[in-house]
């Protein structure tokens, strides 16, 4: 039996944990060029001129995207397969000190005469079990022999 026919519809992938701290912000903002005030800027934060309404500093949105991409790509290289398409929302900032933590349920699977493939409902997550951020992933396998 191939690993694309061992995957199920209902099957469900687990991902990292993750604790969001000024120093996982600060080396994502020198990663990716990103300084923005959101991110590192207190003052800002609370102040009336960034109205953000955030009541702090906030989490990159991409950093959710990075961990459901991990956790796609640790499910799907082992399989043989590869990540070819994620998208996703923001659904609510991920502030200093929260734990966050992506998820995935493969909802459908297809088979065409050139490739194989299933797609991925994608959550993440806080401690307190709110979603930050959803989405949809793809993940393709290789062809039959």
């Amino acid at each position: 039996m191939t690993a694309f026919e061992q995957v199920s519809v209902g099957d469900t992938i687990p991902g990292p944990s993750f604790t969001v701290t000024r120093d996982s912000i600060r080396l994502f903002c020198e990663a990716s060029l990103d300084y923005n005030p959101l991110h590192l800027d207190d003052d800002y934060m609370q102040g009336h001129f960034g109205k953000t309404q955030f009541g702090g500093v906030i989490m990159h949105g991409m950093t959710n995207f990075g961990l459901i991409t991990r956790m796609i790509t640790d499910w799907c290289c082992p399989l043989a397969a590869i990540h070819r398409r994620l998208e996703t929302r923001w659904l609510k900032p991920v502030r200093l000190g929260d734990t966050i933590e992506p998820a995935g349920i493969v909802t459908a699977k297809h088979t065409t005469a050139a490739s194989r493939w299933v797609m991925i409902d994608v959550t993440v997550c806080n401690q307190d079990g709110e979603q930050v951020a959803r989405g949809e992933a793809m993940v393709e396998f290789p062809p039959s022999a």
